[in-house]
């Protein structure tokens, strides 16, 4: 039998987390839920506290806190428990001794000194978050290096390639084929953009997400973000990275060897595969049920295709920040996040994304962190100049 691994859920109650929570229940005896992190659904996060009974729980604030509180006391709990807020309490989540693995799936760049510190503290990550590398890659991984441990991916693709590395050494690798549904405009008349509604572009024809990555599916700055991701968890170039789009997701990603070989990873869309893949690592161990075994017969037809750059011009961005490194990646993504945000709250058209992004990035100095708090107020100032720009873009 397995050791009891000790877990902390950094978003909680967001799609990853309760994903994670699932695999959990599927797998008694494996894993014990020491700390969760939440924002402000309290509902959701006190009944997790009911079922799991954690030894710390961080909220948002001091209101969230009392909310929590009192929710658990009309319910008689007694065990047990401290309630801790903000940036600290994530952190004391994160590094609670009796933590092994934390699963870092919190919003945005919210977690993001919370994985780190944890990384500090030697704890093994499996990281659901495209913005901790895409943002902090360099300090980030270089906690990871002094550490010895391994940053575990749970995104479908980047899992996928940590899964087909296992066939061969990565000095043996020609590049990373990462894939695409296209998301919900993939076939909309280009024409048709200026238009786009937020419950348009909202509509993925695959996955269920949060409503900033489903925006990103939509322009394909995911694609973007995966690439410069995929480079800090692989020690890939650029170049060395290729998206195809792939509408029926069932090809998660695909290595390309130098004798031409190409190992594919396929599965159905579910999360809890990637959760449970990074969380047993490096067993594998039978899933719960039928509902995760993938029908060949039924799949049907695979199409593959290449992104069209004038449809797509995210993705041209996002190479762009990672090749010129610094302080572009933690700009674009902030950038991103801001015209998104407005996008949504109908402050700003869906063809100005890119646009807001390439002027943040303009502006944006090329300078390299050397540590996290430098990271922090990059992205900051990125936030301040895209607010700036949306404001203009809306004027």
């Amino acid at each position: 039998m397995a050791m009891v691994k000790g877990l902390c859920i950094l978003g909680s109650t967001g799609s990853v987390g309760q994903n994670c929570l699932r695999v959990v229940r599927s797998l008694l005896g494996r894993f014990r839920v020491e700390a969760l992190a939440a924002g402000k659904n309290i509902e959701l996060l006190a009944e997790q506290v009911l079922e799991f009974e954690p030894r710390v729980v961080s909220v948002a604030g001091l209101g969230p806190a009392e909310g929590l509180r009192q929710r658990l006391r009309a319910r008689g709990y007694q065990k047990p428990l401290e309630i801790v807020a903000g940036t600290d309490g994530q952190v004391e989540a994160a590094t609670l001794p009796e933590v092994d693995f934390v699963v870092s799936s919190s919003h945005g760049v919210t977690g993001l000194r919370a994985t780190y510190e944890a990384l500090r503290a030697g704890k093994q990550v499996g990281l659901a978050n495209k913005e901790v590398l895409v943002v902090a890659g360099e300090v980030v991984m270089r906690a990871a290096r002094e550490q010895a441990v391994e940053v575990l991916p749970i995104d479908s693709e980047h899992s996928a390639v940590h899964q087909c590395l296992r066939a061969g050494r990565r000095q043996e690798v020609r590049r990373l084929i990462l894939t695409g549904s296209g998301g919900p405009l993939l076939r909309t008349p280009l024409a048709d953009f200026e238009t786009v509604t937020p419950e348009t572009a909202l509509k993925h024809p695959i996955w269920k997400m949060g409503a900033r990555i489903t925006i990103d599916s939509a322009t394909l700055m995911n694609k973007g973000l995966e690439i410069i991701e995929a480079h800090w968890l692989f020690g890939l170039a650029s170049a060395q990275i290729d998206v195809v789009i792939h509408p029926e997701s069932i090809v998660h990603s695909m290595i390309e060897f130098q004798d031409g070989a190409v190992m594919a990873q396929l599965s159905v869309a579910d999360m809890r595969l990637p959760i449970q893949y990074a969380l047993t690592y490096p067993e594998r161990v039978a899933v719960d049920g039928e509902s995760l075994s993938l029908d060949l017969m039924a799949t049907g037809r695979l199409q593959f295709e290449r992104p069209d750059s004038q449809r797509f011009p995210c993705l041209r961005l996002a190479r762009e920040a990672l090749e010129k490194g610094g302080a572009m990646p933690c700009a674009l993504n902030a950038a991103d996040e801001v015209a998104v945000e407005a996008f949504l709250d109908r402050r700003l058209r869906f063809v100005e994304i890119p646009r807001v992004i390439e002027r943040v990035m303009q502006q944006t100095p090329q300078v390299h962190f050397e540590t996290l708090d430098e990271v922090l107020e990059c992205d900051r100032e990125a936030r301040r100049r895209a607010a700036e720009v949306v404001a203009s873009a809306a004027g």
